[in-house]
């Protein structure tokens, strides 16, 4: 068993390009479970479907979930209170591993939080997950704390405070954004746009909303 676990933010970038349907396609090839957690449903579909501006795009990803292309933890038998303990865990972890002015900084979400609450946890079933998140943050606190404490430093022109103890929970997690995931759909034949530009488009497409990607990066991606 093997498991994509979504953040809120590649689904809304995946919704916005109009690139939900992608999703259904990767599952038929994918032979796992693509995850969401309450605390991100509550971003993608609770609140946003009772904004006009946003409910076309919240009752497409319940779609997906009405489908079973996305489920719930639950799928795989994780008790919602072993998850909501864990993202509380984490949250405080991470958002106390950074001191400016002896304050901490709130630098992630709970909906962040609870994708990492619930790799680890699959972890510990002997089940191998990837996180699917767009944000900056998360990742770099996993793969490469320093820079945080150098970008936030930057950012608030003061000098950061980092708590190394903390930062131990979230080592050897893996993550894809979404420009990521549009490639290997579009290399496996899944986008249906015959034209040489189709790769690049998509991939500008999920930069411009919201994944956090660099240009070098995403000239990487259209040479491979």
């Amino acid at each position: 068993m093997k498991a994509l676990i979504f953040d809120s933010g590649p689904l809304i970038n995946l919704s916005m390009n109009g690139l939900l349907q992608v999703l259904e396609k990767l599952k038929s090839s994918f032979q796992g479970k693509f995850l969401i957690t309450s605390y991100v449903n509550q971003e993608v579909y609770e609140y946003p479907v009772q904004v006009q501006q946003f409910e076309l795009g919240a009752l497409r990803i319940k779609q997906l979930i009405k489908r079973g292309v996305i489920e719930y933890p639950d799928s795989l038998n994780i008790a919602a209170k072993e998850l909501e303990h864990e993202t509380r865990k984490l949250t405080n972890l991470a958002n106390t591993s950074l001191r400016a002015n002896e304050k901490s900084i709130n630098i992630v979400s709970e909906a962040e939080m609870s994708c990492i609450a619930l790799s680890k946890i699959l972890e510990r079933k002997n089940i191998k997950s990837i996180i699917v998140i767009d944000e900056r943050t998360a990742r770099i606190l996993s793969e490469k704390p320093e820079n945080l404490q150098r970008l936030m430093s930057a950012r608030l022109h003061q000098k950061i405070i980092m708590i190394t103890n903390n930062l131990k929970e979230f080592q050897g997690l893996s993550f894809i954004r979404s420009p990521e995931l549009v490639y290997v759909a579009y290399k496996k034949g899944l986008i249906e746009l015959d034209d040489s530009r189709a790769l690049e488009a998509l991939l500008y497409a999920t930069k411009f909303k919201g994944a956090a990607i660099s240009w070098e990066e995403i000239n990487v991606l259209k040479k491979l």
